[in-house]
């Protein structure tokens, strides 16, 4: 007669039972997006197995062999949850300590070669002994990248907080019966032309140019992006002064239904803030100007538009006149129209708020000496 605790033609099954806290923690492995997979699988046999199924039934379900069903169900009922993690596996022992790993990041961060700006892993390994690649790996881990560098600037805006909080308000929650309109204009788009043939993409080889250029002359693009839609109103001029704007203004006014009011969104530039301007706005009531705060232009949905043109028009493109260059621009755009997608911004003003006060605080905690003119644009 087989016995109750077995499988037909096996040995005996260890008997598994959980507790509460233990069938929850299995729940949560089984449930958490970015656990390892093998162990949410050991999580899964074990708790099947506590349910009362036999190795075989499990591993069917499971689409594993019933060894290693018994593997896990054994260890489970011996380890418990510590049971679900791999084991120390053999190998070389660490021939680096932390004391060595904590050298190299607290000299990576509190300084730099002598006659350098920054450390490379070459004179790093020079500077403590170590190889290359272990120096390469103890940056990784720490996310050092001193090789790299980035800029920022932080608004003097006296009214930063104020103006924040209106554009992005707009963005978010859009008045009724009315277009939201980013507007700025991409100046001096230089049209360049390569000294010599292009040399095309090829299998094995990317594409080539030459490093030097002939310039034959500058465009300057003005746009007005519909937040709502991610269509692109654009014009062209050779040069950006208030008379270019008002133009494109007009064409802006002529484009939007007389009934619904026009929201228009844009940086400080002077030539958005002259006399005439100031009149046309003032004639027509149904404009509403908000203006992103000093140094704020990131806040202007149409600088990501810029971007695209710049990256996927201009940066590769060789024209031999502004003509070429526009009328590149012009089918860039035009086939964004057919297919607009509307930029989606994620970050409410209270996020980006306190995203910049925590910079300002790291600012004027390695700086102390920054003024406090500058510090109270983080608030």
């Amino acid at each position: 007669m087989r016995h109750p605790g077995t499988t037909k033609g096996g040995r005996p099954k260890s008997d598994l039972t959980l507790s509460d806290d233990e069938r929850q923690a299995l729940g949560r492995l089984v449930r958490r997006g970015k656990v390892a997979q093998r162990t949410a699988l050991r999580a899964r046999i074990v708790l099947a197995c506590a349910d009362g199924n036999d190795n075989v039934s499990v591993a069917r379900q499971m689409r594993v062999t019933p060894a290693t069903v018994g593997k896990w169900r054994g260890r489970f009922v011996e380890h418990r949850l510590d049971g679900l993690l791999d084991e120390p596996r053999c190998g070389a022992p660490r021939t680096v300590t932390d004391e060595r790993v904590e050298a190299v990041v607290v000299r990576t961060l509190e300084s730099v070669p002598k006659g350098a700006t920054h450390w490379s892993t070459r004179g790093m390994a020079a500077a403590t002994g170590l190889g290359r690649s272990t120096v390469g790996r103890i940056w990784r881990a720490f996310g050092l990248r001193p090789q790299r560098s980035e800029t920022f600037k932080l608004s003097p805006d006296p009214q930063f907080v104020e103006k924040v909080r209106d554009v992005v308000g707009l963005y978010l929650d859009p008045p009724a019966r009315a277009v939201v309109l980013c507007v700025d204009e991409k100046s001096q788009i230089q049209a360049l032309d390569r000294t010599q043939p292009l040399l095309p993409l090829a299998p094995g080889q990317a594409e080539r140019r030459t490093h030097d250029y002939v310039r034959h002359g500058t465009t300057s693009l003005f746009a007005a992006l519909d937040v709502a839609t991610g269509a692109v109103l654009s014009q062209f001029h050779r040069r950006h002064r208030a008379a270019e704007f008002r133009t494109f203004l007009d064409a802006v006014d002529a484009s939007v239904p007389a009934e619904l009011d026009v929201h228009v969104v844009m940086d400080n530039y002077g030539t958005h803030k002259t006399a005439a301007i100031r009149r046309w706005f003032a004639k027509r009531p149904r404009f509403h100007v908000h203006f992103t705060p000093t140094y704020g232009s990131w806040l202007n949905l149409v600088e990501r538009l810029f971007a695209e043109v710049t990256e996927k028009c201009v940066r590769r493109g060789s024209h031999r006149s502004t003509a070429a260059l526009e009328s590149a621009i012009r089918s860039f755009l035009a086939a964004a129209n057919e297919k607009s997608k509307r930029f989606v911004w994620t970050k409410t003003a209270d996020d980006i708020l306190a995203s910049i006060e925590r910079f300002a605080t790291r600012t004027l905690t390695n700086h102390p000496a920054v003024t406090s003119g500058t510090s109270r644009s983080g608030h």
